[in-house]
């Protein structure tokens, strides 16, 4: 069985930085790609980065540049390290296995002045 809980989220200004974390129970972690999504209120939800589980990496147009995804996979988390936030960026934050569909619960992002 596996599940995913993300934390890191907060209130951020503009041009500031966070990161997320998502820790993951089971084994399937270290085996599989893992996703951030993000999703906003009254918005779809959005596939920020993805990374494999040999550390390939990609990222939406949105953030590249200035999110970066990583794992450990010794430690089952995933990360996503966020820079020069912008208020767009405020959001609920996810991670997910694609291949298992399996989702966290989210943590809250806000961009705020």
């Amino acid at each position: 069985q596996v599940q995913l809980v993300e934390s890191g989220g907060g209130l951020v200004q503009p041009g500031g930085s966070l990161r997320l974390s998502c820790a993951a129970s089971g084994n399937i972690f270290s085996f599989t790609t893992m996703n951030w999504y993000r999703q906003a209120p009254a918005k779809e939800r959005e596939r920020v980065a993805t990374i494999t589980k040999s550390g390939s990496t990609n990222y939406a147009d949105s953030v590249k540049g200035r999110f970066s995804i990583s794992r450990d996979n010794a430690k089952n988390t995933v990360y996503l390290q966020m820079n020069s936030l912008k208020p767009e960026d405020t959001a609920v934050y996810y991670c997910n296995i694609p291949i298992a569909s399996i989702w966290g619960q989210g943590t809250q992002v806000t961009v705020s002045s």
